[in-house]
């Protein structure tokens, strides 16, 4: 009996001490965590909600994002997408090769006669002249025209501060004049690999900041610009050629004949470049206006 008593005790106290069923109403939802510790003690159980987190540690806990935006718009750098500026160099492209037209009218009439004055004047010559002269003959003719032009070319160097183009003329002359046969050969090309420079007084305007002003289609002459107009008169103070016929009246005649045969010399070895413009060209006009103009910028640019 004095054994049994203590261990009904002890029983009695285990069903006091053991966790009961939960009374919780379906309404209230209670947070169950078990730690480690609480395993090995069941009566460490929690039913309650945990304790709210001091400041201190929700400031530690806390993880802000940064946001996608800034408030200081002043140094934003401007975005320009890659669309934009291809538009934009466009336009630029667009508006550089591109030439004010107010005489389009006067123009136009021109250009109808130098276009019939090819093709029923300087074409069917050309054609004949060809026919007649071999190729090597028409270059070493279109070689003996450009040697006498040397002084204009020359000037033009010295005016663009382009000394070292003014030493190559020099030599060109008196290589082509001497070893060239009067400049019918060009050895300083061939052999000594000096080449020429092509300029003139209206590309020395536009190096020095002269505008083109407005287009121009000169009877005969064909396609030019306010600008090159006045350099095509500039370079003929520079060329032997107007001297010689100012003294002499029969060396204007020859001057005269001479001007033409470079014309039809010239057209003899680009036969077929006019007639691929206008076949390619909805308006031959603008196309050769255009044509001009883009040729003449990038020899400024050179």
């Amino acid at each position: 009996m004095k054994v049994v008593f203590p261990v009904c005790f002890l029983l009695a106290l285990c069903l006091v001490m053991a966790p009961g069923p939960c009374t919780a109403s379906p309404s209230t939802e209670a947070s169950v965590s078990i730690s480690p510790s609480d395993k090995a003690n069941p009566t460490a159980i929690a039913t309650e909600s945990p304790e709210p987190l001091s400041e201190a540690e929700s400031l530690e806990s806390f993880d802000p994002v940064e946001p996608s935006f800034s408030n200081d718009r002043e140094d934003e750098p401007i975005q320009t997408s890659d669309t934009d500026m291809a538009s934009e160099s466009s336009k630029l492209r667009e508006s550089a090769g591109t030439i004010a037209d107010p005489l389009e009218p006067l123009n136009r009439a021109f250009f109808h006669f130098n276009d019939k004055l090819y093709f029923w004047i300087l074409k069917p010559i050309a054609t004949g002249y060809k026919a007649v002269i071999p190729e090597d003959g028409r270059i070493g003719i279109g070689n003996f025209f450009s040697n006498v032009k040397t002084p204009v070319r020359l000037v033009n160097c010295l005016l663009q501060a382009k000394f070292k183009g003014a030493g190559n003329e020099t030599v060109r002359f008196v290589l082509n004049t001497t070893i060239g046969v009067a400049g019918f050969f060009d050895p300083a090309k061939k052999t000594f690999k000096i080449e020429k420079h092509d300029v003139d007084f209206g590309q020395t305007l536009g190096i020095w900041g002269i505008g083109p002003a407005f287009y121009l289609n000169l009877p005969i002459l064909g396609p030019s610009s306010l600008r090159d107009a006045v350099g095509y008169v500039g370079d003929l103070f520079f060329d032997p050629q107007t001297y010689l016929a100012y003294y002499f009246v029969v060396a204007e005649i020859v001057n005269y004949g001479t001007w033409v045969l470079d014309k039809v010399n010239e057209t003899s070895l680009t036969l077929g470049e006019y007639e691929n413009l206008k076949k390619a060209a909805l308006d031959p006009y603008i196309a050769l206006r255009e044509a001009y103009t883009q040729y003449r910028q990038n020899k400024i640019k050179k």
